[in-house]
């Protein structure tokens, strides 16, 4: 039986009349949905006029046409750092991606195409870089919601920003063997590691959510939506009050599913820390110590990807 996971549906469409010009009414309202979204579940599904339906069929299918290739002309691209480049990644099993940074710059990404096509495809390349790039304004966008919607000073809106400082696009291709018999854990339950997550699916579901009660919830998006997650460095910043919600990739059948995702993080050096207005001793006592992000990186290698990490590492 399916469990509703109860995210809330926030709209930002134009189209549909709202308005979020910044200090207008439209906008704080919208603040305030969005800090009781991230405060009850850590998430909220999102409908928005930014990023139309022909960007994201160009999106999906210049997607497939990349997976399609063959598998020694994938392997070229190698990428720089952690998970970068195209591999399959610890904890999702059936499962293959490429991870670019900073996919919103041009020269990136063009690089990215020619070396997968000696033609280049300039028609994905540009949807990549023009899905990234919205993405990316969505999610600086709603980091600014996040502060308007605790009412906090406008310095820490310079803050937030500098939480959001990297971006890293993630375009996965999910798909069972036969053997599985139509299911299958494809990304094991774990929360995202950066500030916070812009991810959209295609076609085939597969996210779920864990709920307080301890089941597991299968999400539910809306036509041409998308989900906003919040990640553990945003919880850090707002000292706990914003939950990261653990999450997992469930496959029943067996088609291929694809998602692309766009991780907003801080750069290595930036200290991640709760501003002095959400502690009280009495209602909201300080749950972590202040670091720089890198450390917290650091840690995980050392430490694993498992329940906890954040309080672990950073937790008073």
């Amino acid at each position: 039986m399916d469990i509703e996971c109860g995210i809330p549906i926030l709209d930002f469409r134009k189209s549909t009349g709202v308005t979020l010009e910044e200090g207008s009414h439209g906008w704080k309202e919208m603040s305030k949905k969005v800090r009781e979204a991230f405060e009850s579940h850590g998430a909220f599904l999102l409908r928005c006029d930014e990023i139309p339906h022909e960007l994201r069929k160009e999106m999906f299918t210049g997607m497939k046409s990349l997976f399609d290739l063959p598998e020694e002309t994938k392997l070229k691209y190698t990428g720089t750092g952690n998970f970068r480049g195209y591999n399959k990644l610890p904890g999702l099993p059936h499962s293959h991606s490429f991870s670019i940074d900073d996919a919103f710059q041009s020269d990136t990404t063009k690089k990215f195409t020619n070396l997968m096509w000696s033609e280049g495809n300039p028609s994905f390349s540009e949807a990549l870089i023009s899905f990234s790039s919205k993405a990316r304004e969505l999610n600086s966008l709603i980091l600014k919601m996040a502060v308007e919607g605790f009412g906090l000073p406008e310095k820490y809106i310079l803050e937030v920003e500098e939480l959001n400082s990297n971006a890293n696009s993630r375009m996965t291709k999910y798909q069972l063997p036969e053997e599985n018999e139509g299911f299958a854990i494809t990304c094991v339950p774990h929360t995202d590691k950066g500030t916070i997550t812009f991810l959209c699916e295609d076609e085939v579901p597969g996210l779920q959510v864990l709920q307080k009660s301890g089941n597991w919830a299968d999400v539910k998006f809306p036509p041409n939506g998308f989900i906003v997650i919040v990640g553990d460095m945003l919880q850090a910043w707002s000292n706990g009050r914003f939950k990261a919600p653990m999450h997992r990739v469930v496959l029943r059948g067996n088609k291929e599913r694809f998602v692309f995702i766009l991780f907003s993080v801080p750069k290595k050096e930036t200290i991640v820390k709760a501003p002095s207005e959400l502690i009280d001793e009495e209602d909201h006592p300080s749950l972590y110590k202040s670091f720089p992000f890198q450390e917290f990186m650091d840690f995980l290698k050392i430490y694993g990807t498992k329940e906890g990490e954040l309080k672990a590492f950073a937790g008073l």
